[in-house]
């Protein structure tokens, strides 16, 4: 995969797979990344939220609009 840049911060795991799907049905190149860590129990998730997605710079508008109208939805 090309250059990746963080594009949104996720709070929690379902906004995060519930994105990811969606992604994918899209085929927008991504990663998900998450911050837990067995080490340290998720104490890096409960201070920084779930986790973030990166991917290529030329899907950031098309990835913020996928997560917006998920939030709108989720309120």
């Amino acid at each position: 995969m090309e250059d990746l840049e963080r594009i949104v911060d996720i709070e929690n795991e379902f906004t995060a797979r519930l994105i990811e799907s969606i992604l994918q049905e899209r085929d927008i190149p991504h990663i998900l990344r998450t911050y837990h860590d067995s080490a340290y129990d998720g104490l890096w998730a409960f201070q920084q939220g779930w986790g973030f997605i990166e991917a290529p710079p030329e899907f950031r508008d098309e990835i913020t609009k996928i997560y917006d109208e998920v939030l709108s939805q989720q309120s």
